[in-house]
């Protein structure tokens, strides 16, 4: 198991879905506020939370989706914390890729340090209690939202951005393992 290599392997997945439908919609999204990506992340962990907790999906689609989707969307908030956000889609896909790619490496060298100090312990960790801490830092992220990006003591909004990527990067890889064996 090697955690850098694994966990290129699910961004490469994730840039994968992201570049399409950037071929698909342009870069529509640069018109969201960082508090609308936001949003769209916690839609994303509350469903999968709520198959967890019931066991039941309506739509078919299961929970790896959604992980892809809120690495995408946080990345996107990264840059729209970065860049602003537009009035148009003011980017074109290759200008796209290349802030993906910066905000992608920056999570994964992020993740080896705190993988490091923490002695791969998500390893042990359950899929669900790992989508309970992306949903805690979605709240952790709206209520600095809520403060106009004023803390008194933690981290920023960019800080929860990279460890819900990392966490959805985490459990993409649980469930990768789980679907090989």
């Amino acid at each position: 198991m090697n955690t850098e290599k694994q966990f290129e392997q699910q961004i490469a997945r994730c840039k994968e879905l992201f570049l399409k439908k950037a071929s698909d919609y342009g870069t529509s999204w640069r018109i969201m506020r960082p508090a609308s990506i936001t949003d769209q992340i916690f839609i994303k962990a509350n469903r999968v939370r709520s198959i967890q907790t019931s066991g039941v999906k309506m739509v078919d689609e299961g929970e790896e989706p959604e992980f892809i989707g809120m690495v995408n969307y946080a990345i996107m908030g990264l840059i729209q914390l970065e860049k602003g956000f537009a009035d148009t889609a003011d980017f074109d896909v290759a200008t796209a890729e290349q802030f993906y790619d910066k905000y992608a490496n920056l999570a994964k060298e992020l993740m080896l340090r705190k993988n490091h100090d923490y002695g791969e312990a998500w390893r042990s960790m359950r899929v669900s209690s790992i989508t309970d801490l992306i949903l805690m830092k979605i709240y952790r992220i709206k209520q600095i939202e809520d403060h106009n990006g004023k803390t008194t003591v933690s981290e920023g909004i960019d800080a929860g951005y990279y460890d819900i990527i990392n966490y959805a990067v985490f459990n993409l890889i649980k469930l990768s393992e789980t679907n090989n064996e």
